[in-house]
């Protein structure tokens, strides 16, 4: 079959949910007003709260949701267990669970004053249910800026040479990037002193971007390190240094105008896709289902790593506990109204869904033995990028280059706004608003994960391996736990605000389904991890430690809703 008709057809259906369940959640369930003044435009203080227009503030919500995530967990699940189970996780998960979190949380925030979901919690639950939630979203917070650092990083070592010859060079990926965070900088300085326009804007500094790739073969960056395991800790340390600078820089610095240009790169990434599989005429050579079996019996032993590993190894692309942070902590902050939160909210996850539909078909158009197979997921969606970009002339090297960089591209927004979220939350536990608290918050959040990129981590069989592939299974059930956590703040606050409604149930039912799976895949973590031996000796204990934390946040969050109705119960005879 060709690849065609699974990628059109799954645009199609999240088309049709855009412009269904989307319309049904813009005016049923949360009901958007645009007469409602938006906390960005009533606060408008220059730094955190600056409104932006729609498309802009798309490009840089879409860009900082979307990052490794819909590339890296889409290409993992499909490789283990096929393109089936992935793909319907995708198409499913974005609709009904994905849509409606990042929606919910993003609407929950803007009728609290944007503030943050932890704060939606302290006000609809309890101080107790907020501080247990805090140190909930901080931990996982550290776990994404690990698993991310450690897989960009690996981005800018070592060099690959292809089929026909050519090679792709991790200096020149590294000289691209450096090139890449100076362009906003300059942009973003532009547009606020010198009135330049969006559009002028863009128009001048997207073609930029299209330069960096392409000189950045020509002006390779290499650290003077001939160990490439060193030289990977040693640019993981430099891209957690410029966290610490960019997440205390006022938005229209940096994060603002990089974020639109991250989004129209992702837009151009789609677009490339696109055209390649309409016209590459690829079929699918990749096994629909997978089974895992090594002498079990063949339906358990498919289901039930399947259950509830697919689920927490694609988060980003189906849903993300990471986009209640970015909703409610920076997008918030600078949305102009509120209907626009139908297309910034679910819009964006959606499309980030499609990004997943062609991570996954990357791995489609490649054989079962295909040596790529053993490939970095972040390599291969890039070639298959590059596989794509050959239909327009461009070279294999250059095209996986791009396909490189845009994977590092989505990386950067979320690594320093995932850097400035762990620095609002030291922020508000410690009550430090002033500079001591931002620079304490900033280097506690970019620097724990210094300890654990430094970490040699090694598997079953004691071989090396990176160390994002040790975390991401831990980070992963991190991200959907707070997922679930996310949408039982946003569920409570639905019973508080439309009383005798049934509106409830739109979130209440995607968070029993993430709640349910993110704890059992981290009950298995404390199983491997202590019964087994298995993994890092860190992941069961930071693995219990969340299970406990979320099963006392839903407990409290339990106890305080059902005393309020109790009480407000009695009062009423």
């Amino acid at each position: 079959m060709n690849v065609l008709y699974i990628v059109i057809g799954a645009g199609v259906i999240l088309l049709i949910a855009y412009f269904s369940y989307g319309k049904f959640l813009s005016k049923k369930v949360f009901r958007l007003d645009d007469t409602n003044i938006t906390p960005a435009v009533e606060i408008n203080d220059g730094l955190d709260y600056v409104p932006a227009k729609k498309n802009m503030l798309l490009g840089q919500h879409f860009s900082a949701v979307a990052a490794a995530g819909p590339i890296n967990g889409p290409i993992l699940a499909s490789v283990m267990f096929g393109w089936v189970p992935a793909l319907l996780w995708v198409i499913i998960g974005s609709i009904f669970i994905g849509g409606t979190h990042d929606m919910g949380t993003l609407i929950a925030s803007i009728r609290h004053k944007a503030r943050s979901i932890t704060e939606v919690i302290r006000i609809n639950v309890s101080n107790r249910a907020w501080f247990l939630f805090m140190i909930f979203v901080w931990i996982a917070l550290v776990y994404v800026i690990i698993a991310f650092t450690d897989i960009t990083a690996s981005s800018f070592v070592g060099m690959v040479t292809l089929e026909n010859g050519e090679t792709v060079t991790g200096s020149a990926i590294a000289s691209s990037s450096i090139m890449y965070l100076i362009i906003p900088i300059i942009m973003g300085l532009l547009m606020r002193y010198a009135n330049l326009k969006e559009g002028m804007a863009l128009l001048i500094f997207l073609p930029l971007v299209g330069v960096a790739i392409w000189a950045g073969q020509f002006l390779p960056v290499s650290l003077p390190i001939e160990d490439p395991a060193t030289s990977q800790k040693t640019w993981g340390i430099i891209i957690l240094a410029y966290c610490l600078v960019a997440s205390v820089l006022p938005m229209w610095s940096l994060l603002q105008p990089r974020g639109a240009l991250g989004g129209y790169f992702l837009y151009a990434s789609l677009l490339i896709a696109a055209i390649g599989i309409v016209f590459g005429g690829y079929t699918i050579q990749y096994p629909a289902f997978i089974n895992l079996s090594t002498g079990a019996t063949p339906g358990s032993s498919f289901w039930f790593p399947m259950f509830p590993v697919l689920f927490i190894t694609i988060a980003c692309g189906a849903c993300s506990g990471f986009h209640a942070l970015v909703s409610s902590g920076t997008t918030s902050k600078q949305l102009r109204k509120e209907t626009d939160a139908t297309t910034i909210g679910y819009g964006a996850m959606l499309l980030e869904g499609m990004v997943a539909v062609v991570s996954i078909a990357c791995v489609m158009i490649l054989a079962q033995d295909s040596q790529m197979i053993s490939k970095a997921p972040n390599f291969i969606y890039a070639s298959g990028i590059g596989r794509f970009m050959e239909l327009l002339g461009v070279s294999a090297a250059l095209g996986i280059t791009f396909g490189l960089m845009a994977f590092t591209t989505f990386v950067y927004d979320t690594l320093d706004v995932c850097t400035r979220l762990g620095r609002y939350i030291i922020e508000e536990l410690t009550g430090l608003k002033n500079w001591t608290g931002k620079l304490l918050g900033t280097v506690l959040t970019a620097g724990v994960p210094v300890f654990f990129i430094f970490q040699t981590m090694t598997d079953a069989k004691g071989k090396t391996v990176p160390a994002w592939k040790i975390f991401w299974g831990t980070f992963g059930a991190s991200n959907q736990l707070l997922a679930g956590l996310a949408l039982i703040g946003v569920t409570i606050w639905l019973l508080n605000s439309r009383k005798g409604s049934k509106v409830w149930l739109a979130s209440f039912i995607p968070a029993v389904v993430m709640f349910g799976m993110a704890n059992w895949a981290l009950v298995r973590d404390v199983y491997n991890g202590w019964v087994l031996g298995k993994g890092h000796p860190s992941i069961p204990w930071v693995s219990m430690v969340l299970i406990v934390l979320s099963v006392l946040v839903a407990f409290e969050t339990a106890w305080s809703y059902f005393s309020k109705k109790k009480t407000a119960s009695n009062e009423s005879f």
